[in-house]
C-alpha cells in the first residue's frame, strides 16, 4: 500500500440546518461585511466559526454561508462524482489581472526583454522542475540540481532523476504545445516524468492496476482520501479530457479555473501508482500555455506551493470535507499564481539592475549579450567553470553557437580552454589576467 501524507486532519464542516434562521441572517445589512470577508478569503468552517458575531449560533451562521455559496455555484460531474465551485468577486478580480498580465499581446510583450527570453525561460523551467520534484520527496539542493541540469550531467540518484525528468517533461510540453489534451498524451507526460523512478518500470506511463493506494494523515494514521477504484479511472479521465476541451456541457468556464480543476481532479483520481502530483502540475502548465497564457512558461508556481505545502494540502482536504466544493482549491491556486507572478516581476527587476551593472562589459568591442553575461558571472564568481553544453542549456542556444561564444572570449584573453585527460569535453575558466583585462576595458 502506498501512502501520501497530509499534516493535519481537518474538522468536517457541519451540515446545513435551520434554513429559515439562516436565510434571516443573510438579509441582515449589519452582517453583510462579515459574509463578504468570509467569501473574499473563501474561509472553511474551521476559520468561519471564529468569525461569527456574538449572539449568533455558529452552525446556523455556517448554514447561511453555505446557502449563499450554493446559490452562485456551478455543478460539474466526473463519473459518479459531483463537484461544485463558486467564483467570488475576489477570484474574478484575480482572473482579470491574469488575463491582462499572463497572456495575449498587450501589456506583457515588453515585460521580458526579447534578447533575454531564452535564458529566462531556461532558468524558470529549472526552478519549476526542481520545486515540483521537491514537493514529492526529491532532496537534492537547488544549487546541485541546477548544476546537473545546466551541465547535462547524468542523475546520480532518484532525487536527481525526478528533477531531470521534470525538466525534460516541461521542455517536451513546450515543443508539443499544440498536441491534443487527451488520455494518450497524459500517459506520455507521466511516462516522461516517472522514467527510472518507479518501483516497477511497467508503471511508467500506465494507469495503476491496484486499489492499494490511500492518502493518509501522518499524525494519527487515519485515511484522509481514498481514490476512486482502478476500474473507474479510464472513464474519469475521459470525462476530465472532455471537460478540458469542450464548453458544451457546462458553458464557458475560464481557462485558468479549468486548469486548476484539472489539477485537482488528477490528484483526486490518482490514476498512477506514483507521480500524480508532478503530472498534475505539468498538465496545468501545458493547458494554460495551450490556451494563450504564454507567460506561464516563466512562472514557477510549484516553488510557491513548496514553501507552504501544508496550505496546498489543506485546500485539497477542505474541498473533500465540504461536499466537493472546489472553490477552496481554486482560491489557493489563484493566490499561488499571483505570488509567482509577483516573484517573476521582482526577478526581472533584479536582472534589469544586473544588466545596468554590465554596461561597461557591453562596451567591450566584439562581444554579445550572452558573452557579457558570462564575463559578469566570472567577475562575481571567479572559480566558475563553463562547458559548451552548460552554455547551450543556460541560454537556449545550440552547441555550435555556445562553442563560438566561448572561443571568442578565449581569443580575447578572458577565458582559458582546458581539456581534461580522461574527458572529451573541454572546460573554460577565467585567465590569470582576467581582472586586469576587465579593468582596462572599463577605462
Amino acid at each position: 500500500m502506498e501512502h501520501f501524507y497530509i499534516a493535519d486532519m481537518i474538522e468536517k464542516a457541519p451540515k446545513i440546518k435551520s434554513l429559515d434562521d439562516a436565510y434571516a441572517l443573510l438579509l441582515r445589512d449589519d452582517l453583510r461585511p462579515v459574509f463578504n470577508k468570509i467569501n473574499s478569503q473563501y474561509l472553511y468552517w474551521d476559520k468561519v466559526k471564529y468569525n461569527v458575531p456574538k449572539g449568533i449560533d455558529k452552525e446556523i451562521f455556517w448554514s447561511a454561508v453555505k446557502i449563499q455559496r450554493m446559490a452562485g455555484s456551478k455543478i460539474i460531474k466526473f463519473g459518479k462524482y459531483q463537484f461544485s465551485f463558486f467564483i467570488t468577486e475576489h477570484m474574478l478580480q484575480k482572473l482579470h489581472d491574469f488575463d491582462l498580465n499572463l497572456g495575449g499581446n498587450l501589456g506583457t510583450s515588453n515585460l521580458i526583454p526579447a534578447k533575454s527570453k531564452d535564458s529566462f525561460l531556461v532558468s524558470s523551467i529549472m526552478e519549476e522542475a526542481i520545486a515540483s520534484s521537491q514537493m514529492e520527496g526529491a532532496s537534492t539542493t537547488r544549487r546541485i540540481a541546477k548544476d546537473m541540469l545546466r551541465k547535462g550531467m547524468k542523475p546520480k540518484d532518484k532525487s536527481q532523476q525526478m528533477i531531470g525528468n521534470n525538466y525534460q517533461t516541461i521542455n517536451h510540453i513546450i515543443q508539443h504545445i499544440n498536441d491534443p489534451f487527451n488520455i494518450e498524451n497524459i500517459l506520455s507526460i507521466h511516462r516522461l516524468i516517472s522514467a527510472h523512478t518507479m518501483d516497477n518500470a511497467k508503471d511508467e506511463g500506465n494507469l495503476r492496476q491496484s486499489n492499494d493506494i490511500v492518502v493518509m494523515n501522518c499524525i494519527n494514521g487515519e485515511i484522509a482520501h481514498t481514490p476512486p477504484a482502478k476500474e473507474e479511472i479510464e472513464l474519469l479521465l475521459t470525462d476530465l479530457c472532455d471537460f478540458a476541451n469542450n464548453d458544451d456541457a457546462y458553458g464557458f468556464i475560464h481557462p485558468i479555473i479549468k486548469s486548476i480543476i484539472v489539477h485537482f481532479m488528477l490528484a483526486f483520481i490518482h490514476p498512477f501508482a506514483d507521480g500524480n502530483g508532478r503530472t498534475a502540475r505539468s498538465l496545468v502548465y501545458w493547458y494554460l500555455v495551450k490556451n494563450g497564457y504564454w507567460l506561464m512558461q516563466y512562472l514557477s508556481i510549484s516553488r510557491i506551493i513548496y514553501r507552504d505545502k501544508a496550505s496546498y494540502e489543506k485546500a485539497f482536504t477542505y474541498t473533500e470535507n465540504d461536499g466537493y466544493d472546489l472553490s477552496y482549491f481554486i482560491q489557493y491556486n489563484l493566490k499561488a499564481m499571483d505570488n509567482a507572478f509577483i516573484e517573476l516581476k521582482e526577478y526581472l527587476q533584479r536582472k534589469i539592475n544586473e544588466a545596468d551593472s554590465m554596461n561597461l562589459l557591453h562596451d567591450i568591442n566584439g562581444i554579445n549579450e550572452r558573452q557579457a553575461q558570462l564575463l559578469k558571472i566570472l567577475k562575481d564568481k571567479p572559480t566558475t567553470v563553463f562547458t559548451t553544453s552548460e552554455i547551450s542549456t543556460r541560454f537556449g542556444i545550440d552547441i555550435k553557437t555556445a562553442r563560438k561564444d566561448l572561443q571568442i572570449l578565449v581569443d580575447k584573453g578572458f577565458l582559458e580552454k582546458r581539456t581534461p585527460a580522461r574527458s572529451h569535453s573541454a572546460t573554460y575558466i577565467r585567465t590569470e589576467n582576467f581582472s586586469s583585462l576587465i579593468n582596462n576595458s572599463a577605462k
